[in-house]
């Protein structure tokens, strides 16, 4: 039975349908999340129904004191980042506002400061961090798109775990008829090309902080995510969730995402583990491994996190520092790419110039 879109089988049963509710289609559901975002977004917009002005300062190299005039409630900082460069357009993946991380894509409601961030700043953790977590979540929108409208993909959350850890993960509950699904190489290779596409599309990752209910309606379909919105309401200073949005599939995050899908460049989805019966069914993680575009590791350090990146994460890390990176020394590659020196032998270290 194909249960893949473009490839992957199960194993040679069939297992018959469950009688229960009827559940909307993957694209109906997403159809509902994407109207209710677009909703709220609209409505919010319209609070600012006169241009009202904010002062706008720029601090970064070449930048400091540059005071721009933006709309309240409508410019984000990219509509800055738009004011000043082509460059800063295209390698802005994060932003601090008045020293807090704040998407690219979020609009600003008073007079600040701001700092476009890049992957290539002197301290580019905030920046990893985001990317890590914009990876995970692209992760989770290919698994939802990826089966057939007939089987059900429960998305059950994104771990918060630091790229030191090796790999990005979505964890997610398959229909009960896939209990039994692995996949095969040409299952991996076809979320693989879904995540590519995506990237391909260079679509942003939108930003809406929205009260408790407008976020339960939004997850109405899933008493999982349900759950997980009442969770981030109580843990939130002002009881809102953040909510995000990329083409049709809206998503909880635990923090800020980059700006866009087209920063990821070499990207991976490397295993899927099974976790066990939890709450909501078979739990199951998959895994992945990216590089954004203004990073490139060389085929052997490649190979060798990709490696890593197969076997389940767990909070055990470990500290890679690579000096080679198109021969030149990164910082943001060390942070990057910082879960396997201990894998790489010696005279490989060497090879690669870290003696």
């Amino acid at each position: 039975i194909d249960t893949i879109r473009g490839g992957g089988k199960l194993n040679k049963k069939r297992f018959a349908s469950s009688p229960a509710v009827v559940r909307p289609s993957s694209g109906g559901v997403h159809g509902q999340r994407s109207a209710v975002f677009s909703r709220e977004q609209a409505r919010q917009r319209a609070l600012y129904p006169r241009t009202e002005k904010i002062e706008v300062v720029l601090h970064g190299p070449g930048l400091h004191g540059t005071l721009l005039i933006m709309n309240k409630g409508v410019s984000t900082p990219h509509s800055c980042a738009r004011h000043l460069t082509e460059w800063h357009v295209k390698s802005s993946a994060l932003a601090l506002v008045d020293g807090e991380p704040w998407p690219l894509h979020k609009p600003l409601i008073q007079s600040c400061s701001l700092s476009l961030l890049s992957f290539k700043d002197k301290d580019p953790s905030l920046v990893n961090q985001a990317y890590w977590r914009s990876c995970a979540a692209l992760l989770g929108q290919v698994l939802e798109d990826a089966f057939k409208d007939e089987y059900s993909v429960e998305l059950l959350g994104i771990p918060e775990l630091p790229v030191t850890s090796g790999a990005f993960c979505c964890d997610f509950v398959l229909d009960p008829q896939l209990d039994s699904w692995n996949p095969s190489e040409e299952s991996m290779c076809s979320l693989i090309r879904g995540a590519q596409q995506l990237i391909h599309q260079d679509l942003p990752w939108e930003s809406l902080e929205v009260t408790p209910s407008v976020a339960l309606e939004v997850f109405s379909h899933s008493r999982c995510k349900q759950e997980e919105v009442e969770e981030k309401a109580a843990k939130s200073n002002n009881g809102t969730v953040v909510l995000y949005r990329c083409g049709d599939h809206v998503l909880l995050s635990g923090g800020p995402l980059v700006a866009r899908t087209g920063l990821c460049s070499q990207y991976e989805v490397t295993a899927i583990h099974r976790l066990g019966e939890g709450a909501w069914g078979l739990h199951r993680r998959a895994q992945g491994l990216s590089l954004p575009f203004q990073l490139e590791a060389h085929h052997t350090v490649w190979r060798k996190l990709r490696s890593r990146a197969t076997k389940l994460v767990s909070e055990d890390f470990y500290w890679l520092h690579f000096k080679f990176l198109k021969g030149q020394c990164v910082e943001s590659c060390i942070q990057i790419l910082t879960p396997l020196f201990s894998c790489l032998s010696s005279p490989t270290k060497k090879r690669l110039g870290y003696y």
